[in-house]
């Protein structure tokens, strides 16, 4: 059951709505242990002064600015706390915008608003409200003694609200000059491959389906480490990194990615949508990863078969082994 971690209320013009804030993620992160490598030892870090490596307790830490090399601006926690923004129960609104306006450059962490007790019929106003009017509210509130600038817009019957990046904080494409285009900015596309880099977009275009892209990386990870508990041999296949297409070859890299899409609709009957080409090759790199796996593992698995003598019990097991190995290859394909 979700809980609440922060509660308050919404206040614009001399309406308040109280509500309760609510993790709108739950991230799902594989996290390690710091071990040391000959013993599994468990790793912990300690605070310690780089001049005379002594161990300092946490109270006996200050806060510094460094303003010069070597030297600081020390500020007590006294003088951090006069400075903390004023806790406030309050998501003040301060406009009304449209969402369209708002960069998602600027979008940070996402939460959910529920009503608090005895709110119900002035949440359900205020969502209904902002969902005919189409229309996103900024607002400002204190979260954690750090105030946040916010953006709060319906979702079916909720609201939601998305942390924001203030202005300062958001590095503009004109300050990037001289850095992304490391030589000089490209000229002006040809009108050609502007029309076929056009229709190899709509051809992939689909609808926004949030459940079709998993985190693959994470999913291989785990499947490697419950391989490794269960003590089975791993052997790592070479990745090969995709080489950038040359100015000279777009066209043809172009009317190649078409007629793979084209031809692959033509296949399905129009029923199924397309997938673009790096997905394929993606897929297919990844079968011969799996492959070169499951190969190197029954290779290993014959070879200490052998040594350990050629018994029917020992034939057996290498069967059962390179059959799991085979369904395992199948799956991941």
């Amino acid at each position: 059951m979700a809980r609440a971690i922060w509660s308050g209320s919404i206040s614009f013009g001399l309406l308040n709505v109280p509500v309760k804030l609510y993790s709108a993620v739950s991230k799902q992160t594989v996290r390690f242990r710091e071990l040391r490598e000959d013993d599994g030892a468990r790793i912990r870090h300690k605070r310690v002064a780089e001049q005379d490596g002594k161990e300092v307790p946490y109270e006996k830490i200050v806060k510094g600015y460094e303003y010069a090399p070597d030297q600081y601006v020390v500020l007590t926690r006294e003088e951090l706390a006069e400075l903390d923004p004023k806790r406030t129960r309050a998501i003040e609104i301060q406009d009304f915008v449209d969402l369209d306006d708002i960069d998602p450059i600027y979008f940070e962490q996402p939460y959910y608003l529920g009503p608090a007790k005895g709110a119900a019929r002035a949440y359900a106003l205020l969502v209904q409200a902002m969902r005919d009017s189409r229309k996103v509210a900024v607002a400002r509130f204190v979260l954690r003694n750090k105030e946040h600038l916010a953006a709060i817009r319906p979702m079916g019957d909720v609201l939601t609200l998305a942390t924001m990046r203030f202005h300062d904080e958001v590095t503009q494409p004109n300050d990037l000059d001289g850095e992304v285009f490391e030589e000089e900015k490209p000229k002006k596309p040809d009108q050609r491959e502007l029309e076929m880099a056009k229709q190899l977009i709509e051809s992939l275009t689909t609808d926004f389906k949030a459940d079709r892209y998993r985190d693959e990386y994470r999913e291989e990870l785990l499947d490697l480490l419950e391989r490794k508990a269960a003590g089975k041999e791993v052997v790592a296949a070479p990745t090969e990194e995709p080489k950038p297409t040359k100015a000279p070859d777009l066209m043809a890299a172009l009317e190649e990615s078409l007629a793979a899409v084209r031809g692959e609709e033509a296949e399905t009957d129009g029923k199924a949508k397309a997938k673009s080409k790096a997905s394929s090759r993606s897929k297919s790199s990844r079968k011969k990863s799996a492959a070169t796996k499951t190969a190197a593992g029954s290779t290993s698995s014959r070879s200490k078969s052998s040594t350990s003598g050629n018994n029917s019990a020992a034939t057996k097991t290498g069967a059962g082994s390179k059959s799991r190995s085979r369904k395992k290859t199948k799956a991941r394909s």
